[in-house]
């Protein structure tokens, strides 16, 4: 996944938080063999940010947070996916300012040019950056970032208040909202073949632009309960003033185009031929795959490939051969192995999860054929052969859904926040998913397996929906504790994180003071462990303090 995300990730200077150099931004960032931002058309950078967006997003919900939420285990190189062996040189934001630096071209050369609809877009994309830059590390730069070129005082820009930034993303959605909301005719300059969401549709992002709010505010649930519930009351009981994603065809998701290696899915094997390559290393965890084959969830084949070669109990003693496709084993090389590796043995005929945060998670189900790090277990799920290819239909990178919208929908209304029956807005979003994933059709029979049954269904569906968008159930658990998810014996804490630390390189050194104050405003827990000091992935940042949770 670090591989995807670079090249992906255009590596533009970010002189307002990395170095405390004089030269001018605009400077920095121009390409002599390229177009000049200041004349190239604002349809050219529309299409830039998207993509870079949507990129970052697949990385890290199908990445390292798939780990963390227990939807996908790795079986090669797997520290930081299974046990969170994170440190404060594990993860930067550079990439995702220098999306912002991208971002904030268009948003200047909208406003300057007078198009709203490009405006609207923009602070959309504003909202939907700083957000994840919030969410994932705390406090952060925003009023001050991206304005290194106006002077040397933004070379080391202020790490903002996380209810600040809070509040600046909201107050942009809801200006958004009211950009887009006149009538297309109204709108100039649209491009659609440009716009690689939604193909120019400005209803669409409107309804983007108030489900990202319904978002927010219920991100601020557990820690500013009044204000959330306020927030989702106006946006749900005006849905004439602020339309929301509904269903899964307004969905804002964009496809790999597949035609090269550099805009390929990043799992692909055409181009990654790698035996130990990226597809290879990711097995489908247990913690999933155990709740799928419970509910006889039709999700599972589309994200799945049935075991190659299931294994079978059988009778008698020394017993392990291959019959009819089949592994035959008999219980005392069973009992062995479990003994021996500390790991149950999955009898399952079609799916099998590996187990979470386990050293041997290579070996698992007695996988001694490839027990080689990343390399091809038969006894174990493997992803669906369509994250093999460049491209497929299912394959996008997801922003987000008419599921979440529903599902944010239900527990608004299981909580008394409005009216409305939450048993239907819980079954609309896991319709939306189940539409989304192409197997709509088993909807009425799904339901009655999973029925509604308060929040613990609402966020258990919401966890399962968001695959290849883990970051998202992750943030819900964080102030749901929900799913009660139990770590491993190799997790390097006994309990999940809750933060990525602040770079030391990019985020700590080079803005020592602000950064210094952003890190005493966290609060540490009891399992900070060894790190140094508060900027741990197990100290809490503003969001979670006071609220209890997730421990």
């Amino acid at each position: 996944m670090d591989k995807f995300i670079k090249r992906f990730t255009v590596a533009l200077t970010m002189v307002a938080l990395l170095v405390s150099s004089c030269k001018d931004l605009d400077e920095l960032n121009i390409n002599p063999n390229g177009v000049d931002p200041a004349i190239a058309d604002l349809n050219f950078l529309l299409p830039t940010v998207q993509t870079q967006t949507g990129q970052t997003i697949y990385n890290i919900g199908f990445g390292t947070f798939a780990g963390v939420m227990q939807h996908t285990q790795h079986t090669g190189w797997a520290g930081g996916h299974n046990n969170y062996e994170w440190n404060s040189l594990s993860h930067s934001w550079n990439g995702y300012y220098s999306i912002l630096m991208n971002n904030n071209e268009y948003f200047n050369k909208s406003v300057k040019e007078g198009n709203a609809f490009h405006e609207g877009v923009a602070r959309i994309m504003r909202a939907y950056l700083f957000g994840l830059i919030t969410d994932i590390w705390g406090d952060a730069p925003y009023r001050d970032a991206l304005k290194a070129e106006y002077g040397a005082e933004y070379f080391r820009p202020v790490f903002d208040p996380q209810q600040e930034i809070y509040q600046g993303i909201l107050a942009d959605l809801d200006t958004a909202n009211t950009l887009l909301s006149k009538s297309a005719s109204e709108y100039r300059n649209i491009v659609p073949k440009q716009d690689v969401v939604y193909k120019g549709d400005v209803s669409k992002w409107r309804k983007f632009a108030n489900s990202l709010a319904l978002r927010y505010y219920m991100r601020l649930q557990a820690k500013e309960p009044q204000f959330a519930e306020a927030g989702v009351r106006r946006i749900a009981e005006n849905p004439s003033q602020y339309p929301v994603i509904t269903v899964a065809g307004d969905d804002a998701t964009i496809s790999f185009p597949g035609t090269s290696e550099s805009v390929s899915n990043p799992l692909n094997t055409v181009y990654d031929t790698d035996p130990a390559g990226a597809y290879m290393r990711v097995k489908l965890a247990k913690t999933l795959v155990d709740v799928l084959r419970d509910y006889d969830d039709p999700r599972l084949e589309v994200w799945a490939d049935k075991i190659e070669i299931p294994l079978v109990l059988v009778q008698g003693t020394e017993v392990d051969r291959i019959v009819d496709g089949k592994r035959e084993v008999s219980q005392d090389v069973v009992t062995a192995f479990e003994e021996t590796n500390e790991m149950e043995v999955d009898f399952h005929p079609e799916y099998a999860g590996v187990p979470v945060s386990h050293s041997r998670v290579q070996i698992f189900n007695m996988n001694n054929a490839n027990s080689a790090q990343g390399t091809v277990n038969p006894h174990a799920s493997h992803l669906n052969s369509r994250y093999r290819k460049t491209t497929d239909p299912l394959v996008l990178m997801r922003l987000i859904s008419a599921c979440e919208t529903n599902l944010i929908l239900a527990e608004a209304a299981y909580r008394g926040w409005i009216s409305g029956d939450p048993a239907q807005y819980y079954a609309d979003g896991v319709r939306e998913s189940l539409n989304a994933w192409g197997v709509g059709s088993e909807f009425d029979d799904y339901i009655g397996r999973v029925p509604y049954d308060g929040l613990e269904s609402i966020i258990e569906q919401k966890w399962i929906a968001s695959w290849t968008t883990a970051h998202e159930a992750w943030f819900d658990w964080r102030r749901t504790g929900l799913p009660d998810l139990k770590t491993g014996p190799s997790a390097i804490r006994p309990v999940l994180p809750i933060r990525w630390y602040y770079h030391t390189n990019d985020e700590v050194e080079k803005n020592r003071v602000n950064a210094e104050a952003a890190i005493e405003r966290l609060e540490s827990t009891p399992y900070v462990g060894t790190d140094p000091t508060k900027n741990s992935a197990w100290s809490r940042m503003w969001l979670l303090q006071g609220t209890g949770k997730p421990y």
